[in-house]
């Protein structure tokens, strides 16, 4: 991408530090487009205008693009994918093709069409202390398939997901209500709207990057013109230009794609002028960011006796449940990730609290020998991320109509992008990705007049 070179970019920001008089006083806006945030959809977005001709920026808040989808190379000395660890493939995020032209390798698990739910194929299961005999890893797919279709069918009303589940599910209820909630969504099923979810598109095939779906985002990204801890405190919108703030610095633009998580926008961090419209804001509002965590527990060797990339759940008897990414990558480094209310108070307490919970857990399900082979471990706590603050986005029951409300530009200047946009693939890197593209070619459109 060369549509600004580092130097023009550098040149801007220091016009824009001038102050408000000096940027109000400028016939020309310092860019064609500020794109916030260099996640999915920011980079999506900055693809698509690079392509154009247009001049533009890209600002981000934290110290790395890709959002949350971010590789860690150094606290194991292997990839490891604190965020997304795989990404759906869809006509419009051809992963194969883009990783490929990056010079990755990736591999696709199709998608277990008797589930027909956003997961890897085959996960494994557990009856505390033992794998699961046959007929009860049956019976598992039987009941997820039966709630997935109970929620999915609920009727124009649009109750809870909880509140749809079949009754006839028995003691298998916790277990559902974890893998199709907390596990896939990042929120407890009491918290989702059932309509929201009979229109999520699950794509059939799943892709797994080698190197990580963070280092995939960064080589897509690489060339943009990208700036660093720069958050936007405020975007002045309304007038003949926008004009938004980092750290006192001001630039303006004909356009602003805002890529930032609903969490964000909820918080205030980003102050509005003139202030969001009232149907703006109940939309972010009913758009709730869950939580979703992973423990990253490096083994001396395979003391679970799993395979490589194993995905395991276990029979709950309760809340207190997760699911493990055994020997994630190849590697030596197990994933035992957690969801939705239980996951929040965790990472409220701490690092240390999410550490032991998982340890634990483990523990009840392969015994206490294991302790002995734990080397390294370390916890994410995406909701306390202060640029993210969650996991992704799901509707409140009454709140499916709030991602259509996002998809409109702000007084035809500014642009709403990333998952929560997306009506059908919410929660997805490829539903983020193409928000990201759709905003930009918006954008096109709207400056070319």
């Amino acid at each position: 991408m060369s549509a600004v070179t580092r130097r023009q970019f550098l040149a801007a920001a220091g016009l824009a530090a001038a102050g408000p008089v000096l940027a109000n006083a400028a016939t020309d806006p310092d860019f064609d487009v500020i794109i916030i945030g260099a996640g999915a959809a920011g980079i999506s977005a900055a693809r698509r205008i690079a392509q154009s001709g247009k001049t533009f920026a890209v600002l981000e808040a934290s110290d790395h693009w890709g959002g949350r989808c971010f590789t860690d190379l150094k606290t194991f000395g292997v990839p490891y994918d604190r965020g997304a660890l795989w990404v759906h493939e869809t006509e419009a995020f051809p992963v194969d093709q883009l990783a490929s032209k990056a010079g990755l390798e990736t591999y696709k698990e199709p998608s277990t069409q008797r589930l027909r739910i956003a997961m890897p194929p085959d996960p494994r299961l557990r009856v505390p202390t033992r794998k699961a005999r046959v007929s009860e890893l049956e019976e598992f797919y039987s009941k997820l398939v039966s709630c997935n279709q109970a929620i999915a069918s609920a009727g124009p009303s649009d109750i809870s997901c909880a509140s749809a589940l079949p009754k006839d599910i028995g003691d298998w209820r916790p277990t559902m209500e974890f893998v199709l909630g907390p596990f896939l969504c990042g929120s407890d099923l009491s918290a989702m709207s059932a309509n929201e979810y009979a229109l999520w598109v699950k794509p059939e095939n799943t892709v797994r990057v080698r190197r990580g779906v963070g280092t995939l985002m960064g080589r897509l990204a690489l060339g943009a013109p990208m700036r660093f801890f720069s958050p936007i405190n405020r975007i002045e919108w309304g007038s003949r230009l926008v004009q938004v703030e980092t750290r006192g610095e001001r630039m303006t633009a004909r356009a602003v794609i805002l890529t930032a998580s609903t969490a964000v926008l909820a918080s205030g961090k980003i102050e509005f002028r003139p202030s969001l419209p009232v149907h703006f804001a109940q939309a972010i509002d009913k758009l709730t960011l869950g939580s979703l965590d992973r423990v990253a527990i490096e083994f001396n060797g395979n003391p679970l006796g799993v395979q490589s990339d194993e995905l395991i759940f276990e029979k709950a008897v309760g809340r207190q449940t997760a699911a493990l990414h055994a020997n994630f990558l190849g590697s030596r480094l197990c994933l035992v990730q957690v969801g939705g209310k239980m996951c929040a108070d965790l990472a409220l307490e701490g690092e240390a609290a999410l550490n032991d919970f998982a340890i634990n857990w483990l523990v009840s399900q392969f015994g206490s020998d294991l302790r002995n082979s734990i080397e390294r471990t370390h916890a994410t706590r995406w909701s306390k991320d202060p640029w993210t603050l969650g996991a992704f986005s799901t509707a409140v029951p009454g709140g499916q109509s709030a991602r259509k409300v996002l998809s409109k530009p702000l007084g035809d200047q500014v642009w709403f992008a990333g998952e929560a946009v997306h009506e059908s693939l919410w929660g997805a890197v490829a539903g983020a990705w193409e928000i990201g593209e759709r905003a930009a070619n918006d954008v096109i459109s709207r400056i070319r007049k």
